[in-house]
């Protein structure tokens, strides 16, 4: 028996829906007043000669990362970072991301995570906007970096090697085969190498910890936000940490002893949070996954034998459909959690019959959230995973359904805009007041409400379910169109693989909208199969609903975790 039908029994009156899934005393939580580096710390005394990152097999220890972190932090006061300058970190997930990260935290400085494959522009924009002092970098990155560095206030950057914490053999083939390719200038003085660098705070003697708060600035996020212009998220201390205590109440089956296969990237804030804050804070081990293969899949499991997966719905795609997974035993996985887009009722079914087939006991949980809020603010917890749904509001947090018009909140069962509140929202955005406002509104209660610009509703059992970005709804002849139901029924049929709808103008009727089609493979486009779909939709669809045009197509633009990149669609079509 659930614990929802528990409660139920009781014929308990609360205060919020979704609290009938809690015990009284874990439906808020106590964010601690220090820092991100000052949290981990204190976990790690419980268990510090335990496993914390394994790296391509190379193990290192909680009480060894702290260590590390420690003679990271040295050197970068050595190199003359203090108390709030900003670190630009672009580098993927190893050892000396995590070891840089918690080193900045540490002393009071602010860590600018970014995409290390971001375009040369893309990254002197960001380093000018964070007036970044200093950069820790992947090699790959380097001829970006030195071609823009004389633009920025960057006076030194740490060149890291993706060989640099592997073990011998496995580095000396990535020499090999990777690295002496690459054409570095060791004479420019801007740049210093890991080793060196690290050395540095061997012998730097003073110390190095900056006591701070819960609101102090700690990290620099990038988003689109609701009107897709890139912003620079600002979260504190706090917003990180609570998700620590979030995690400690809806996750009490980790903790020493698991593995989270980290694959999610440290500049995205699910990666950042949930895969490397939230593990190594419960005392787990995080395997590190600097460039993820799809094809490998089985392997990494074979391998690592993960307790806890973690991913965006193509991620789980590749699961099931990796033709090496067959004998793969998954029994020992405890969790399974999607997140960062939404995964359709059937694309969840698929999952959980994989896993079923597969020993794993347990099924997908869907999270929502976004960097705003310091990644996810609701999960499928504790008995509040029903199929398709996003879950409930995590401890301490709020959720309310508004019209998107008057503001006024809707009623159960209601589509109207996703409001969120709690420890996690974030500070602002970096320099712009008028979007902060725009994003986050008080309300009547007194607490900061992010208005998300997502379409949603929660059910009579306080569970949400995600419909769709607002900017997504199209007016077709005066009804509301939502392209995201338009693909969950173009999804069901057996021979579509992908689909993706954007709306196009149309003389009379404003917007109709247009179809994008990825066929299973082995699936030749032809007439019957066009005519199938076809009468497919008309069978399930509303005729206002109905794709003026279906376009196949072999593949479809993706965001960088993975989505159908909606917005590259439509700049398609306009050109």
């Amino acid at each position: 028996m659930n614990i929802f039908k528990m409660m139920k029994k009781k014929n308990i009156k609360y205060e919020n829906l979704w609290d009938k899934y809690y015990d009284e005393d874990k439906r808020s939580v106590v964010v601690p007043e220090c820092s991100i580096y000052r949290y981990f710390e204190k976990s790690v005394f419980a268990h510090e000669n335990e496993v914390a990152l394994n790296y391509f097999g190379r193990k290192f220890s909680f009480k060894d990362v702290l260590n590390r972190i420690e003679v990271c932090a040295k050197a970068l006061k050595a190199n003359g970072v203090r108390k709030g300058d900003v670190v630009t970190i672009l580098m993927p997930n190893t050892p000396e991301a995590v070891i840089s990260f918690y080193a900045v935290n540490k002393i009071g400085a602010i860590a600018n995570m970014i995409h290390p494959l971001s375009s040369q522009e893309e990254i002197k924009d960001s380093i000018i906007k964070t007036k970044s002092v200093l950069a820790i970098a992947i090699n790959l990155a380097y001829d970006k970096i030195a071609a823009i560095i004389d633009e920025t206030e960057i006076y030194k950057v740490v060149i890291v090697s993706a060989k640099d914490s592997m073990p011998p053999l496995l580095g000396l083939g990535y020499l090999v085969t990777q690295e002496l390719k690459m054409n570095l200038d060791k004479s420019n003085e801007c740049f210093i190498y890991w080793e060196e660098f690290y050395n540095r705070g061997l012998n730097y003697s003073h110390n190095t910890e900056v006591i701070t708060g819960k609101d102090t600035d700690a990290i620099y996020l990038h988003s689109g936000g609701t009107t897709g212009i890139p912003k620079n998220i600002v979260l504190t201390n706090g917003n990180v940490n609570a998700i620590m205590e979030q995690a400690k109440i809806i996750f009490p089956k980790i903790g020493v002893g698991d593995t989270f296969l980290g694959i999610l990237p440290m500049f995205h804030c699910f990666g950042l949070v949930v895969c490397i804050c939230a593990p190594l804070a419960l005392g787990a081990t995080v395997a590190l996954i600097p460039q993820f293969d799809a094809k490998r899949f089985d392997k990494l499991i074979r391998k690592y034998k993960p307790t806890v997966l973690t991913g965006v719905p193509t991620l789980y795609e590749a699961l099931v459909t990796n033709p090496f997974m067959m004998n793969v035993d998954m029994s020992t996985v405890k969790y399974v959690i999607s997140g960062g887009d939404s995964l359709s009722p059937e694309k969840n079914k698929v999952v959980n019959d994989f896993l079923k087939k597969h020993n794993c006991n347990e099924h997908i949980m869907q999270g929502y959230g976004m960097t705003e809020t310091t990644g996810p603010a609701c999960v499928g917890a504790l008995g509040s995973d029903k199929l398709g749904s996003v879950g409930i509001p995590l401890p301490g947090n709020k959720v309310k359904i508004i019209d998107v018009e008057s503001k006024e909140e809707k009623k159960t069962g209601e589509i109207g805009e996703i409001c969120l509140s709690g420890p996690v929202v974030m500070s602002r955005y970096l320099d712009n007041k008028e979007e902060t406002d725009k994003m986050i509104i008080t309300h009547e209660d007194g607490s900061r409400w992010v208005h998300t610009g997502d379409l949603g509703y929660m059910d009579e059992d306080g569970v949400l379910f995600f419909v769709q970005r607002i900017k997504r709804m199209l007016i077709v002849s005066g009804y509301n169109v939502y392209p995201s139901y338009v693909e969950e029924v173009i999804l069901k049929h057996p021979k579509v693989e992908l689909c993706g709808v954007i709306g196009v103008p149309h003389p009379y009727k404003v917007q109709v909208p247009k179809a994008f089609i990825v066929l299973k493979k082995g699936v030749e486009v032809n007439s019957d199969i066009l005519k199938d779909i076809k009468e497919h939709c008309n069978k399930n669809l509303a005729k206002y609903m109905m794709p003026k045009e279906f376009v196949f197509r072999d593949s479809l633009p993706k965001t960088i975790i993975g989505k159908v990149n909606y917005r590259e669609l439509e700049k398609e079509e306009q050109n």
